[in-house]
């Protein structure tokens, strides 16, 4: 009976944890596949929650969602997204904690965080709110509508700077004489599918430019008008899309065509082919400003004095840390290591404090959050510690009660062993050694 028992718990627990919404709700279920078709196309106003199962906020915010779509029914449409089944949809987003409610108005391709209550009550006032807005716009004739598509306009989200318009003349010198991870589509004007994958190219344009910092590039040429280079490549079906990499044979795209499955792709060019991130020194509050402010994460590592390991020793953790940063190079996090002592009042608000070298932590900036490592200072100790945090289960913290400590400016280290403290000679000469040391004490 016991484990029976224990068994139906179990099954209850994943089933709370995994199916946070099912058929009989009104919330609506959203994936990469029915998301543009549900949401952007639609004139309704939408509230979408994108959660993670694993999440326990979001778990806390699941009964007043469903109550809060109930209420809203036929007024506004109130939809959930599973972020880590659907990781492209919300990377497309910008989605990076949990839950995130992003609310589509009367621009689909710009939608509004949520910044209300999270009661039942409160998301239902905020929606109606919101509506009351959208309708009081249309009645003016506003509208945040992005129009009519076309790769030479404003499309879904895309417009004609996001979308490369490649030709016979400039298909050489941009795609194959540059850097960049290209996309590129070959289409005919006349063909239903290639104006079906319209917006959905110019929408993963934008956001791809954006989340790879031009490093991945999309384009797109009418093969009946620029037939050379789409006749070289074996362009015979529209839409073609093809993948090309400096100095590689292209490739076809196999992928879904929507905008996720467009950007998740691309996403996953640019890491395969990106440069592993620069381990920085923390020498100014700018340096850490930057690194941390511009990543979803921040691990600093704070290494024992000079004198303590000498250059060697020193050298030898800055290597852990930068295969660590190889290996986790798609999450595109920053990397910084200081010496002991150098910022005393980051490790006091990190509770590093004075001792325990090398030591690590993970910042997370924007939320003034942070999680130590509490293995070992190793490939293993550390993999283990940020697999934990990119999967939500780590243990964190409130970084310095909320307020960011005080950055010394120091000099940086020169790659050489350290240096002891020259001590003063002293001249002895002039001191009288001979004193009384003859005579005995009583």
């Amino acid at each position: 009976m016991r484990p029976l028992l224990l068994g139906v718990l179990g099954c209850s627990l994943l089933l709370s944890v995994g199916a946070f919404y099912s058929a009989s709700d009104d919330v609506v279920e959203l994936t990469p596949s029915n998301f543009n078709k549900e949401v952007i196309q639609s004139d309704s106003l939408w509230l979408v929650e994108f959660y993670a199962p694993w999440c326990g906020h979001c778990q806390h915010l699941t009964p007043d969602w469903k109550k809060a779509a109930t209420a809203l029914k036929g007024i506004v449409k109130v939809g959930a997204v599973d972020s880590d089944q659907h990781k492209s949809l919300g990377g497309q987003y910008g989605v990076k904690g949990f839950p995130t409610i992003k609310v589509f108005g009367a621009n689909k391709n710009k939608p509004e965080d949520y910044q209300g209550g999270r009661s039942s009550q409160a998301i239902v006032d905020a929606a109606m709110n919101t509506l009351r807005t959208l309708v009081k716009d249309r009645l003016s004739g506003k509208s945040g509508s992005s129009g009519s598509s076309g790769y030479n306009k404003q499309s879904g989200g895309g417009s004609k700077e996001d979308v490369v318009e490649l030709t016979d003349d400039n298909f050489d010198k941009m795609v194959l004489g540059g850097d960049e991870v290209w996309l590129v589509e070959f289409f005919a004007p006349w063909c239903g599918h290639c104006k079906s994958l319209e917006p959905e190219w110019a929408a993963a344009a934008s956001a791809v430019k954006e989340q790879t910092k031009g490093k991945v590039r999309l384009g797109a040429m009418d093969a009946t008008v620029h037939q050379a280079v789409s006749g070289r490549y074996g362009v015979r079906g529209f839409p073609t899309i093809k993948i090309f990499r400096k100095g590689e044979e292209p490739e076809d795209y196999q992928g879904g065509r929507s905008r996720a499955d467009i950007i998740e792709r691309a996403v996953d060019l640019f890491s395969d082919h990106a440069a592993a991130p620069e381990l920085l020194e923390i020498l100014n509050k700018d340096i850490l400003k930057k690194t941390c402010g511009d990543s979803q994460l921040c691990v600093i590592g704070f290494l024992p004095h000079i004198l303590d390991t000498g250059a060697a020793g020193r050298n030898g953790y800055l290597e852990v840390m930068m295969q660590m940063a190889e290996k986790y190079k798609k999450k595109m996090w920053g990397w910084l290591w200081t010496e002991a002592g150098a910022q005393m009042e980051l490790e006091a608000s990190l509770g590093i404090g004075g001792f325990g070298y090398p030591a690590m932590a993970a910042i997370n900036l924007r939320k003034m959050k942070f999680a130590l490592l509490r293995g070992s200072f190793s490939e293993t100790g550390i993999h283990e510690f940020l697999r934990e945090l990119s999967v939500g289960r780590g243990s964190t913290a409130t970084l310095g009660g909320g307020t960011m400590p005080k950055i010394q400016t120091v000099e940086p280290w020169d790659g050489k062993d350290g240096q002891l403290p020259v001590e003063e000679d002293y001249d002895l000469s002039d001191v009288d050694l001979d004193g009384d040391f003859d005579k005995d004490e009583l």
